[in-house]
């Protein structure tokens, strides 16, 4: 999944950018919400954690413009004010959550994967699919009950296929998931990992389709 954070307290947002990597997603960065609004312009993402206080424009005119746009990729907002109007006003704006600064690490992730999950339709954190079950709180996919040991783009990999059982994805789109601005990606990257999970889906209900000049699909069979 792809991730923009925009935060200008340097020590918090690095924090944050090596948790989020650390979890296997790609994340962009932004310090500066004029930036940050012309980047939502032209590029897509899964979840934007957004701070409320910034240079030039602030949390409060980002995400009404988002929503102006009719943009519904998840917000979870980042806020110093405890007080219940400054709540309240966010997610009149359109917040999907909102976090207390300080925050416990732990929660701020667990948030992260509720809107996630939500982004992908789906409501719990564990999956199952025949024999193979996919468990985000603990980061852990399962084969006949036996843990499968999967590097974080192909485990991040594996959930988007996962969230988009039966649609096309082009090469494009699995990159624009996977890889950030700063993240370094051969032009066969994609190839390369989807060929590896096929090989680790062998004998689960789940398969990866290539459709020539489209694309991927993965499908359950049947």
């Amino acid at each position: 999944m792809r991730i923009l954070l925009v935060e200008d307290t340097e020590d918090l947002a690095e924090a944050i950018v090596r948790r989020v990597r650390r979890s296997g997603h790609a994340i962009d960065w932004e310090t500066d919400g004029a930036l940050a609004e012309e980047t939502l312009r032209v590029q897509r993402y899964d979840l934007v954690i957004l701070d409320i206080t910034l240079p030039r424009l602030d949390g409060h005119a980002i995400l009404e413009g988002l929503r102006r746009r009719n943009d519904s990729t998840p917000v979870l907002v980042l806020t110093a004010r405890s007080e219940v109007d400054d709540r309240v006003s966010a997610l009149d704006l359109g917040a999907d959550d909102y976090l207390v600064k300080p925050f416990d690490f732990r929660e701020f992730e667990a948030r992260c994967r509720a809107l996630l999950r939500r982004r992908q339709g789906i409501a719990v954190n564990v999956t199952r699919y025949g024999n193979l079950a996919f468990d985000r709180s603990a980061r852990l996919v399962t084969i006949d009950d036996v843990p499968v040991d999967l590097p974080n783009r192909e485990y991040r990999m594996l959930e988007i296929f996962l969230g988009s059982l039966g649609r096309v994805l082009s090469k494009a789109d699995l990159a624009e998931q996977l890889f950030g601005f700063d993240d370094e990606a051969g032009p066969n990257a994609i190839e390369l990992y989807v060929a590896r999970l096929r090989k680790r889906l062998d004998g689960t209900p789940i398969t990866i389709r290539t459709l020539r000049g489209l694309g991927y699909v993965a499908e359950l069979k049947q």
